[in-house]
């Protein structure tokens, strides 16, 4: 980090790269003995102290500073809120509560779901829908959506299952190359065994329920969770009536889908014609 900057000036990566070193060096610690302690290399800890790090520092990172230093949870919470600053406030509720769920049941009508999209994809759909914002701020908001998919690097990641209609497929978002990538990315997050990917395509009609794209969040020892989302903004609905008729829902969904086998070969068939 160039040391010349005054702080009101630096992001929130280089503030807590700074913080970091700060605490380091109070500690009297080396970067190759924080490095040890938090099972990364020393070129990683030199990388988030100068705010290089891209996308961000990993929550395992920020933990493992926490239990060297002896900070509680000061930097894993530092951490958080970097991340709640790059999406809108209103997302920021279903956010804490996607990172707890065991299970993720998401159905898509237009776009590919966001915790399973590229850089690239990503890259696109914000600019499209941000056409006012810098290439910092898009670049902003293309590291928050990536570092959704730490969920599943986790010892017990969330079991998810995504139902994506044939035109999120079909939709070219960001041109032939950008679709083929994203396409390609899709045939490697449902060869995972946590995963289940399912395509409603065309010929299934009229979908069995409601045209519009909702998320279900299942917990171990909590309430389930239904997430709608409009133009303006998100809404969690708990009731059990919502709740248990977004369920049945889902189950007709599934029900008129192709398999996941069967939706395979039509996501390789379109990867062809994008790459033609």
């Amino acid at each position: 980090m160039d040391e010349t900057i005054a702080p009101e000036h630096l992001n929130p990566l280089q503030r807590f790269g700074r913080d970091i070193k700060q605490v380091r060096l109070a500690r009297k610690l080396t970067q190759k003995h924080l490095a040890k302690a938090t099972g990364y290399t020393d070129g990683y800890v030199s990388k988030v102290e100068s705010g290089t790090l891209l996308p961000r520092p990993s929550r395992k990172f920020a933990e493992g500073c926490d239990k060297a230093f002896g900070t509680g949870e000061l930097f894993a919470g530092l951490l958080r809120r970097i991340d709640e600053g790059d999406h809108p406030s209103w997302f920021v509720p279903y956010l804490n509560l996607e990172r707890k769920a065991s299970r993720i049941l998401n159905y898509e009508t237009n776009l590919v779901a966001g915790m399973v999209q590229t850089d690239d994809y990503a890259r696109a759909v914000f600019r499209a829908s941000n056409p006012l914002a810098t290439a910092e701020g898009i670049e902003d908001k293309v590291a928050a959506r990536l570092r959704r998919r730490e969920m599943f690097e986790q010892k017990a990641p969330p079991r998810l299952w995504v139902i994506l209609h044939e035109a999120c497929l079909r939709t070219v978002v960001g041109g032939a190359e950008v679709m083929a990538g994203q396409l390609d990315h899709l045939l490697t997050v449902a060869a995972s065994p946590h995963v289940e990917l399912q395509v409603m395509p065309f010929s299934a009609g009229i979908p069995a329920t409601s045209t519009m794209p909702f998320t279900v969040l299942r917990f171990t020892h909590a309430a389930t969770v239904l997430y709608t989302e409009t133009r303006v903004g998100g809404r969690m609905h708990e009731s059990e009536q919502m709740v248990g008729a977004a369920l049945d829902d889902y189950d007709l969904l599934r029900a008129h889908a192709l398999s996941p086998d069967e939706s395979l070969p039509l996501i390789k068939t379109l990867l062809k014609e994008y790459r033609a």
